[in-house]
């Protein structure tokens, strides 16, 4: 079995979009906006949510019979976190080999290299 380069699965990172958009949703609201882009099982994301509280991503509370889910990591340090990881993962650790892929990347528009210049003139 591989292991993924983030600790987070495809679906565990949608999710906690769009926990982090809705600021607070039951498992229906998240569900619900899954299902505008693909089909997926009420358990499915019942199932991702827990997993997030579980490793500190998501917090909830009771309301009634459902549970509220909340973010307890805002989304610039699951980031920058990501970030680190692929870093080191991929980049051995050379933050200037990513910056680099990223700008040899041809789907890169003359636009965005222009504002990722100018972000690094700016620093």
């Amino acid at each position: 079995m591989r292991k993924s380069l983030t600790p987070l699965g495809e679906t565990e990172m949608e999710v906690l979009h769009h926990v982090w958009e809705l600021g607070e949703a039951s498992v229906a609201e998240v569900r619900e906006r899954i299902l505008q882009r693909r089909e997926v099982a009420y358990t499915t994301v019942m199932t991702v949510m827990k997993n997030l509280a579980d490793k500190k991503y998501l917090k909830y509370r009771k309301q009634g019979l459902s549970y509220i889910y909340s973010a307890a990591i805002k989304p610039d340090d699951v980031r920058y976190n990501l970030v680190d990881r692929l870093v080191d993962k991929v980049f051995h650790g050379s933050p200037k080999d990513l910056v680099q892929a990223l700008v040899d990347n041809e789907k890169l528009s003359d636009k965005e290299r222009k504002e990722i210049k100018d972000m690094i003139d700016n620093l």
